[in-house]
């Protein structure tokens, strides 16, 4: 094999170099729909589709020039990192084309230096659905498995809209820009793109890099920076272990149960991770919906009374459990059952630990448990004194 030329298509017609390239091959791969729209004789094409495992070793026993066809930019959720890591850099030569993102947020007259680019293709959907739910811009690349339907189905509740490309380039290119419940009723062609958008914060500011991804600037913060009841909120310094121990970051779902002001909530969805505060008091709930937006981040407020509610709720990766009223021990046996990662409580009363204990551990879960005591400096007159705060039981339990 003397070499492999990555031809990326998107529609327009080849460049007089990618023509050149394309009929000097002496193999040609790419989907059956590609090589029969280029013509490609059966002789020197081979399919690429499902385990390309067969194709490769076409490719690596051809002595001749190879050219590979692929989708848009190739460099880009594409084949060049396998070709590139099979038969190593110095034999690959790319030419690649507009990517489908990029064609997508141009049919959808928006910038996207600030959108989060994930794919759903041949990986587990819940990541890539978890960053939407989390983030105002993120483009999702599909696959005939997991479509435009079921990515909307899975937003339902959460307030996105959806603006569906498909067949971008092609003449049977359609795009349709709709709610998460048409999107989910609709029927679509594959191949397509998917834009998941928070209307209000579509355009977004300027950056200074791009992607959907920033530093939050600290964590743990003070009290004043939420709205609560009665200093009804979790501790800066609680905030700060539980945070360390549920671990939120992009791609994951974090419950908090019984979430009063929303404080860890809106903290896990500034460190990236998708968040659902569930809260029983109506007020409470406008109330977390206040420090939300005050912190401009993307979360899901159910009010509903725990266990019941949460039974409904998609499968979180972490859960905080910050009370221990009625019907607790139920309700950290189905946080338990349900959380992939582990699950954080947080209590007050001695008596409340030993329990918490055995129900994480009889769900298969590993403990820890930390007494957190805590004193502020606070002057009086010319002295200063150690101001002591009510000390806090964290039991964390993790899935090994």
């Amino acid at each position: 094999m003397s070499g492999i030329s990555v031809i990326g298509l998107d529609g327009r017609p080849l460049s007089p170099e990618a023509r050149e390239l394309l009929e000097g091959a002496a193999l040609v791969a790419g989907g059956r729909r590609r090589l029969r729209e280029l013509g490609v004789e059966e002789g020197r094409a081979v399919v690429l589709e499902g385990d390309l495992s067969g194709a490769l070793e076409r490719v690596a026993k051809e002595s001749g020039p190879v050219a590979v066809l692929a989708s848009g930019d190739p460099g880009f959720f594409g084949i060049v990192r396998l070709l590139a890591g099979r038969f190593g850099r110095e034999r690959v030569r790319v030419l690649p084309g507009a990517s489908s993102v990029a064609l997508a947020f141009a049919r959808a007259s928006l910038p996207w230096d600030d959108a989060l680019v994930v794919s759903a293709h041949g990986r587990d959907p819940r990541r890539a659905v978890n960053a939407c739910r989390a983030h105002p811009k993120v483009a999702v690349l599909t696959s005939p498995d997991f479509g435009p339907a079921e990515l909307a189905r899975e937003l339902l509740g959460w307030e996105r809209s959806l603006f569906v490309a498909e067949r971008l380039g092609t003449p049977e290119e359609r795009c349709f820009s709709g709610s998460a419940e048409e999107v989910a009723s609709g029927g679509w062609r594959d191949p397509n793109v998917v834009l998941v958008l928070d209307e209000g914060r579509a355009l977004g500011p300027k950056r200074w890099a791009a992607g959907g991804l920033e530093s939050p600037g600290g964590w743990a913060l003070p009290e004043g920076e939420f709205e609560h009841r009665s200093a009804m909120i979790t501790k800066p310094e609680v905030r700060a272990l539980v945070l360390a121990r549920l671990g939120p970051g992009p791609g994951d779902l974090v419950w908090d149960v019984g979430a009063g002001s929303g404080s860890v909530a809106v903290e896990c969805a500034r460190l990236g991770a998708a968040a659902i505060a569930v809260e029983r008091d109506p007020e409470s709930c406008r109330r977390i919906r206040r420090n939300a937006a005050r912190h401009g981040v993307c979360l899901r407020v159910v009010e509903g009374e725990a266990p019941e509610v949460l039974r409904g709720l998609p499968e979180p990766d972490a859960a905080f459990v910050g009370g221990s009223g009625g019907g607790f021990e139920e309700v950290l046996r189905l946080c338990a059952a349900r959380a992939r990662r582990c699950v954080v409580v947080s209590l007050i009363g001695l008596e409340r630990v030993v329990p918490a204990e055995e129900v994480l551990e009889g769900c298969g879960l590993r403990t820890e448990t930390v007494l957190l005591q805590a004193s502020r400096v606070k002057g009086v007159g010319a002295l200063h004194r150690l101001a002591p705060e009510s000390p806090v039981f964290v039991v964390a339990g993790v899935r090994p």
